[in-house]
């Protein structure tokens, strides 16, 4: 398990956004993870929520890595659906993200993103998407974790 930490942990710093916007890996399982983001105020909209890009871009994230615990390093994002539930203010984002049925080419993968604040959670978004095993063709539309 440890070398499976560590190759995630190793991809999430290999991408540069991700190490932009500070994107930490907290948990991984044999077919789930979990990803931290703490909330500061260049990651909000002119209302003072989390812009719905950044909670977006933390799901699909979870989902691409969760997806990689099945089909190996070498994925891409096929599609993904994001539902925003409620605003996130401040505290910390958790993006828990677990395959739901994998095959060899293709996984499901389900997301929800969480924010923590006053000791407490509260669901902001739930993501479910397609995680695609790539091939070595040329074509490597999309993004890998």
């Amino acid at each position: 398990m440890t070398d499976l930490v560590d190759r995630a942990r190793g991809a999430l710093h290999a991408q540069p956004f991700s190490v932009l916007l500070g994107t930490e890996l907290m948990h991984v399982g044999a077919d789930e993870l979990t990803l931290r983001l703490l909330v500061r105020d260049e990651l909000k909209q002119q209302h003072g929520f989390v812009h719905g890009g950044v909670i977006s871009y933390l799901a699909d994230n979870a989902l691409t890595f969760a997806g990689a615990l099945a089909l190996g390093p070498r994925v891409v994002t096929g599609e993904y659906k994001i539902n925003y539930l409620r605003p996130a203010i401040g505290g910390t984002l958790m993006a828990r993200a677990r395959v739901i049925h994998a095959g060899r080419q293709q996984a499901t993968c389900q997301c929800s993103v969480f924010v923590m604040e006053d000791g407490g959670e509260r669901l902001v978004a739930i993501a479910q998407g397609t995680i695609n095993r790539m091939v070595d063709n040329g074509d490597n539309n999309g993004h890998s974790a």
